[in-house]
């Protein structure tokens, strides 16, 4: 997924040759030119099902690593020892599973406690087109007469500082989508990277330093737009302290007092047109003249939108007897000719698309 996305920056943001690419790749130029032709951003391979034989265990285990790292060193178990008694209660698998478990265990706690620490704070300059800020806040608005807890996606361009907001139900994986997809539409073209703190609907699993196991298909979405996502350390959101403070502003430039709109979608039509109308208010302050006048300018620095990402989530269900599909506690129906079939459940953020 990563050599895939670097290799369509390469060519199509960079202008980068097909011979070049294969110079530092060390695929071959048909298999480049197959990846470009198609257009894929995320490869698909068949991958069978291997569980490991610790997963059942690994819950225990942890708990046994936390309650002897509270021991004195006299006093601690060994990871033999512990391998000992997982086998004890059925685990046939091999002790130097249990202790790769275990260094990786060590390494995550002492990272946190590296982190947890106070670091060095640098003022951050960015040039025109260079990166977008993302993050996500909880407001409040009234939505057909009742107060609705809303969760609102923040995009805002580093140089110029121009920002939209916009604003959802849930923060799952194909709002954060739309979200972007929307904020890339009304900002005129996308950034060379975009920085984001570790949200759970993005990043996987946090390595050591800046290594992160990146959800499969936001990194699909990164290799549509071209963008090269950028994520903080864990609690250093002074990394992406403009859209952070942009939060804290939007909370009283639109959310005091609290809109009242008949649905969502009329709640973020305003909340578009709000945020364009201040771009014109707000003096940049780095720079000469408003936010307007800066963005105006950098919109011939962000590369094309092209076509949107089909950001939708993909579950894998079996229709029932009865014919229908659960999906979140609800039940939709569909044609009788797919009963005790498989089916392919795509979630949109307004909407559930069922293909067989």
């Amino acid at each position: 997924m990563a050599l895939l996305s670097v290799i369509r920056r390469w060519h199509f943001r960079d202008g980068m040759p097909i011979r070049e690419i294969e110079r530092r790749t060390g695929l071959s130029r048909n298999t480049i030119r197959k990846y470009l032709r198609s257009g894929a951003v995320e490869p698909r391979f068949k991958v069978p099902d291997r569980p490991s034989k610790l997963d059942p265990f690994a819950e225990k285990l942890a708990g046994w690593l936390q309650i002897e790292a509270g021991r004195s060193r006299k006093q601690r178990r060994t990871v033999k020892q512990m391998h000992a008694d997982l086998v004890a209660l059925g685990f046939d698998g091999s002790y130097g599973r249990v202790a790769a478990f275990a260094r990786s265990w060590k390494a995550d706690r002492q990272r946190d406690a590296q982190t947890s620490g106070r670091g060095t704070f640098v003022p951050l300059a960015f040039q025109s087109g260079e990166a977008f800020q993302f993050d996500w806040s909880e407001d409040w608005a009234i939505i057909a007469g009742k107060q609705t807890k809303l969760q609102v996606a923040h995009t805002k361009l580093s140089h110029s500082r121009a920002f939209i907001v916009r604003a959802y139900l849930l923060q799952t994986h194909e709002m954060l989508f739309d979200a972007l997809t929307q904020a890339f539409r009304v900002l005129g073209g996308v950034p060379q990277r975009g920085i984001f703190d570790n949200m759970k609907t993005a990043v996987d699993r946090i390595g050591s330093g800046k290594a992160r196991q990146v959800n499969a298909r936001f990194a699909a979405l990164a290799s549509h737009y071209l963008f090269e996502p950028e994520f903080c350390n864990p609690a250093s959101g002074w990394e992406k302290g403009q859209v952070e403070k942009n939060v804290q502003d939007a909370r009283r430039r639109l959310w005091q007092p609290m809109p009242s709109f008949p649905d969502l979608d009329a709640l973020n039509a305003w909340l578009e047109e709000r945020c364009i109308a201040q771009w014109g208010q707000i003096a940049h302050g780095a720079l000469p003249g408003s936010i307007a006048d800066v963005h105006a300018a950098e919109v011939a620095s962000l590369m094309p939108l092209g076509r949107p990402f089909d950001g939708f989530v993909e579950h894998t269900k079996r229709v029932s007897p009865t014919c229908l599909v659960n999906f979140e506690r609800n039940r939709y129906s569909v044609p009788a000719s797919f009963a005790n079939r498989p089916v392919s459940l795509r979630i949109y953020p307004d909407r559930i698309v069922i293909a067989a």
